[in-house]
Formats: structure tokens, sequence, C-alpha cells
């Protein structure tokens, strides 16, 4: 679903990213880390068309995403670090806005649906935004990508700030996700997590992506070992 190849980004000489590769395919859970300024966000707005890289590509689904912004726009979903929802609305009348905003119309039962799915609790629906917490805001921001059907979920620093009940939530959201076929992309600082939701794990330093290593193949403490000795 998901494929940067060769992947370069500078700023006025300045090298952001550095001929980054990978893949990322549907059902992966792929989780990156590195430093602030390590490349994470670049690289995430690389494949979301917000910047257009110097060289190499980012395709979505075989297509390039410089060529074909409208197209592979429509097969992906962002959550960011700061969910921007309207806090006078409630949550279902967010999910309502801004499904309507990419072009969908649903009707409340799947409104309902796509939050409960999202793990949001049914009392938690009718009332305003700015009584949520941020793990609720956050769950706000997976019905929308939910209702929008996309294939690739990029996600920065999801669980920054929340607790650990709500990052377990979390975690088990984005793992069902995967199950049913979606392709995550997730940028983040929390090593446990990563450990614990991803499939995949990337290490990036000053622009590159220096190691890629399979959950399966490594434990919390090691890769923190790992990380340390990259940075």
């Amino acid at each position: 679903m998901l494929k940067a190849i060769d992947l370069t980004k500078s700023y006025h000489g300045t090298t952001a990213l550095n001929a980054v590769s990978f893949e990322v395919k549907r059902g992966e859970i792929f989780c990156l880390l590195g430093q602030n300024g390590a490349g994470k966000t670049t690289t995430i707005n690389l494949f979301l068309g917000f910047i257009e890289a110097t060289s190499g590509e980012a395709l979505i689904n075989d297509m390039e995403v410089k060529s074909n912004h409208a197209a592979t726009n429509k097969m992906i979903a962002y959550i960011p670090e700061v969910v921007q929802l309207y806090g006078n609305l409630s949550g279902l009348e967010n999910l309502d806005f801004f499904s309507q905003l990419a072009g969908h119309r649903y009707a409340q039962e799947e409104l309902v649906n796509f939050l409960s799915k999202a793990g949001l609790q049914t009392e938690a629906h009718s009332k305003r935004l700015s009584t949520y917490s941020k793990g609720m805001r956050q769950k706000v921001g997976i019905a929308i990508a939910l209702s929008k059907n996309a294939d690739v979920i990029f996600m920065d620093e999801p669980t920054s700030g929340l607790d650990p009940k709500a990052t377990a939530e979390f975690t088990s959201i984005c793992k069902a996700l995967a199950a049913e076929g979606k392709a995550i992309f997730m940028a983040t600082h929390d090593i446990f997590n990563a450990v614990n939701v991803g499939t995949r794990i990337g290490i990036m330093k000053e622009g590159s992506l220096v190691h890629t290593i399979p959950t399966g193949e490594i434990n919390a403490d090691q890769l923190q070992q790992l990380y340390l000795e990259t940075i």
C-alpha cells in the first residue's frame, strides 16, 4: 500500500530526508522512531502531499503522490498529535462535518457505528468536544478515518499525552484496523508502545532510515538500547 523509493527532501541545501526507502503492506503497522528533527514528520508530509520531494518517489497503492495527489488523497487519512476538531460541536457533529467534507454523507446510525467502532463511549457521542480528553479526541479522529474508508492511516505521535489506559485502548484499535487490512504508518517516540503495536519498527537519524526491525525479533529493552546507540 505504501512505498518510499530513495525519498529525499532538501531545504536550501540542508537535507531533511536522505534517500529513504521502505514499504508498508496491508495489515502492517510500521512504527517510525527518531529524535525531533530526524525526518519522521517530513516523511509523513511527503505522503500527504503537503510538501514535494526533492527526488525519489512516495507511492500509495502504486500511485506516485506528486503526480496523483487528488487520487491518493482519497485513499489516506491522517491523525496528527493534536486532532483539530471543533470544540463547540459534539463528537457526532464533528464526524458528520468532516465526513461530508471528504465527500461522504452518512445516516446518523452509521455515524454512531463509526464512533463506537473507534471506541468512543455512547454517552460521549452527543457531548461537546470541549469536554473531551485527548484520548477521546483521538477516537473521533479514528472515526473520521473510518468514515473516509481510508486504506492507509498516518499517525504522528498519536499516544503523546495519553494515560496508560487510553494508550492501551488506542493500541487495541490500531491492531483491529490492521486486522481489517489497513496499512498504518505511525511516527512515535513511544518505544514500549512501538514494540507492542507495531509489526515493524524503523529508526531514523538525521534524515536517514538507519534500522528496520520486525517486532518479533526485538523486545522493548533491546529496542531502547539499539535506539540509544543509534541516536
